[in-house]
C-alpha cells in the first residue's frame, strides 16, 4: 500500500501529526494521503499515563476543542505535593513550588479516551487508522533511506509453522515515515542505532510508571484534587514519587514511579507501589473503593540532554519515541503532540515540494524554536541532578527551575549531564540490602498475578514468544549468580521468574502472555540480553480508561 505519510503509534504525537496534515492539505487545497497503525487492539488499548492534561498542544490543534467535546472535563481545583517519611507526610506550600508545577488551568483524564476522540477526528478528516497491526520492521530504499514499514505475519505457530488462519504481514511505503511507538519502541531502537541518532547525547534513562484506577466511595472523592508525593517507601538514594488524582465519577488514579537507575537488585517497584498505598496520609483516599484497572509503562526521564537526533533519509522520531517527558512536571502528551505537528509540518512542506524520503531538517529547527524546547530547557537539570538524593537533589532542582521563572536563568546556565544508562547501575546483590516485602492483603494491597488480569492483557499463547534472549545462559549464569534474578522483580507482571530446571539447578521462564508491553525488561537487564519485539498484532493489554 503507497501513501505520502505513513505514522506508526496511534498515540497522542500520532494521531495529532496525523490530523495536522490533513488541515494542511485542506488549507492548501491538496491532498494528502495519511495511514496510521496501531499494535493495540483499539486505539488507546496500549495508551497508559496519569493523565494531567496541559491542553496548550491541543487547543493549537482544536481551538473548538471544548465544543467539540474532547474528553477532558475534570479540570484541576486544588494542588498538594507532599514529602513522605514513613509515618507522617510533609505539605511543601503551594507558594514555595515553581509557576511551571501548578496544575491549574490543567485536565485530570484518561489518555485513553483522548486518544479514542483524537482518532476519530482523524478518521474524520480521511486519515486511514489501522489498530491491531503491528509494525513489525523497517524498510529501506536502496540508497539507505526509509521507505516504510512492514506489519507482522498472523498465524504463525510458535514452532514458526502457519497455522489455520495465517496471514501474510502487508508493506506500507511512503514518502515519509513517522515513528510515534511511544517510550522504547522497538523499531525507533533499531532506528537510533542504524543512523548514529544518538551519536553526542546523554543515554536515555528511564522510569517504571505502575498505575491502578480505583473507583471510590463519593465522601471519600474530591473532583479536582491532585497530590503529588516523593520519598517514602524509597529510600533518599532511590528516585521516584507518585500521583493520586480524583477525577471523573468517583474515580482516582493511583500511580507509583521508580527511577529506574535504581541499585539494590532486591528492589520491586511493583510492591512499593503496594507499600506506598498503605501509607497513613494515601491509604484513606482509597479505603472502602474497589481496584478497577491496573497498568504500567516505562517513562523516558533524561530530557532535553537525551534527546536524539530527530530526523533521518525517509522518517522522523516523535512524541515518546524520542522523548519529550517533562519529568518535575509528569506530563508529556502535550510535548508529544506539540512535536507531532512540528514533524507533520515538515513532512507537509516536503511533499508539497515533490520530495521524497530525503531529510525533514526542519522539523528539529522547528522544535528547537517551540515552546516544548523552552519548557525542557527549565527543567534540563532536575532529574541529573537527583544522583545527590531525594533532599539535596530535590533542593536543587526547584532553585533551578525558579531561577528560571524568574527570567534569571543565565544564573542557571549550567548543564548536568547523565552518565551511566539504567542497565549499568545495579550493584551486586551480596552488597546490598534486603528488602522485605509484606505480602499482599487483597484489599489495598495485590500481588501482580490478580493486577494483570485487571489489565485485559491477553496474547495469542500459540505464537513465537516476543520476549527473546541473545544468550540464553546469561540469566542463570550472569542475572542470577550475581544479582538474585532481577527480572523477577522490575517486571510488574510476573514475565520472568526462575524454576526449578530438570537435572537440577535453576532456569529462567519467561511467561510472554502476562506482557503488559511496559519495555522495563528491554530497559534494566544488566546485560541487555533481553530483547522486546513486537508481538501479533493486537496483543497485549486492553487498558479502557488509563
Amino acid at each position: 500500500m503507497e501513501f505520502d505519510v505513513v505514522i506508526v503509534g496511534a498515540g497522542p504525537s500520532g494521531l495529532a501529526a496525523a490530523i495536522r496534515l490533513k488541515q494542511l492539505a485542506a488549507a492548501a487545497g491538496s491532498e494528502v494521503s495519511v495511514c496510521v497503525l496501531e499494535k493495540g487492539s483499539e486505539v488507546g488499548a496500549h495508551i497508559l499515563s496519569g493523565a494531567v492534561i496541559d491542553p496548550i498542544a491541543l487547543s493549537e490543534l482544536f481551538p473548538d476543542w471544548r465544543e467539540r467535546e474532547a474528553p477532558l472535563d475534570t479540570p484541576v481545583t486544588e494542588d498538594r505535593f507532599l514529602l513522605l517519611t514513613g509515618t507522617a507526610a510533609h505539605r511543601i506550600p503551594n507558594a514555595l513550588l515553581p509557576r511551571l508545577m501548578d496544575n491549574h488551568g490543567m485536565y485530570i483524564a484518561s489518555l485513553g479516551k483522548v486518544c479514542r476522540w483524537l482518532a476519530q477526528r482523524a478518521e474524520e478528516l480521511g486519515v486511514d487508522v489501522f489498530p491491531g497491526f503491528a509494525a513489525a520492521e523497517v524498510l529501506y530504499n536502496e540508497d539507505g533511506s526509509v521507505r516504510g514499514v512492514a506489519t507482522g505475519d498472523m498465524g504463525i505457530a510458535r514452532d514458526g509453522s502457519r497455522k489455520d488462519g495465517y496471514a501474510p504481514g502487508m508493506e506500507l511505503h511512503a514518502r515519509y515515515t513517522l515513528f510515534a511507538e511511544g517510550c522504547r519502541g522497538s523499531l525507533s531502537q533499531e532506528l537510533m542505532a542504524r543512523f548514529n541518532l544518538r551519536d553526542g547525547v546523554d543515554p536515555q534513562v528511564y522510569g517504571i510508571g505502575i498505575k491502578e484506577l480505583w473507583q471510590v466511595p463519593r465522601e471519600r472523592h474530591q473532583r479536582g484534587l491532585v497530590i503529588h508525593s516523593q520519598g517514602w517507601p524509597l529510600d533518599s538514594s532511590t528516585g521516584g514519587g507518585s500521583f493520586l488524582y480524583h477525577w471523573g465519577e468517583d474515580l482516582v488514579s493511583v500511580g507509583f514511579v521508580v527511577h529506574l537507575g535504581y541499585e539494590n537488585p532486591h528492589l520491586s517497584p511493583f510492591e512499593e507501589m503496594q507499600r506506598f498505598k498503605t501509607h497513613p496520609a494515601i491509604r484513606g483516599y482509597l479505603e472502602g473503593g474497589k481496584r478497577i484497572s491496573y497498568g504500567a509503562r516505562a517513562i523516558n526521564e533524561g530530557g532535553l540532554q537525551s534527546i536524539p537526533k530527530l530526523a533521518f533519509p525517509g522518517g522522523a522520531l516523535i512524541g515518546c519515541s524520542a522523548g519529550f517527558v517533562n519529568l518535575p512536571r509528569i506530563k508529556g502528551s502535550h510535548n508529544a503532540m506539540k512535536t507531532g505537528m512540528l514533524a507533520a509540518e515538515a513532512a507537509f512542506e516536503a511533499i508539497a515540494a515533490d520530495r521524497r524520503h530525503d531529510e525533514l531538517a526542519s522539523y528539529p529547527e522547528a522544535f528547537r524554536r517551540s515552546w516544548v524546547y523552552k519548557e525542557l530547557h527549565k527543567v534540563r537539570n532536575v532529574k541529573p541532578g537527583l544522583k545527590w538524593g531525594l533532599w539535596l537533589g530535590t533542593l536543587h532542582g526547584g532553585l533551578h527551575m525558579w531561577l528560571n521563572e524568574l527570567g534569571l536563568g543565565g544564573l542557571a546556565g549550567w548543564t548536568l549531564r547523565h552518565r551511566q544508562a539504567d542497565h549499568e547501575s545495579l550493584k551486586p546483590a551480596a552488597a546490598m540490602p534486603r528488602i522485605e516485602y509484606p505480602k499482599p492483603d487483597g484489599v489495598l494491597t495485590f500481588d501482580r498475578l490478580s493486577s494483570v488480569f485487571l489489565s485485559g492483557t491477553n496474547h495469542e499463547e500459540d505464537q513465537p514468544v516476543h520476549l527473546t534472549l541473545k544468550d540464553a545462559a546469561v540469566p542463570v549464569e550472569h542475572n542470577l549468580r550475581l544479582f538474585e534474578g532481577p527480572e523477577s522483580r522490575y517486571c510488574p507482571a510476573g514475565v520472568y521468574e526462575f524454576v526449578e530446571a530438570e537435572g537440577g539447578g535453576r532456569r529462567l521462564q519467561i511467561n510472554a502472555q502476562n506482557c503488559v508491553h511496559c519495555k522495563t525488561c528491554d530497559i534494566k537487564d544488566p546485560r541487555q540480553n533481553i530483547r522486546w519485539v513486537t508481538p501479533e498484532g493486537g496483543g497485549g493489554p486492553n487498558y479502557t480508561s488509563m
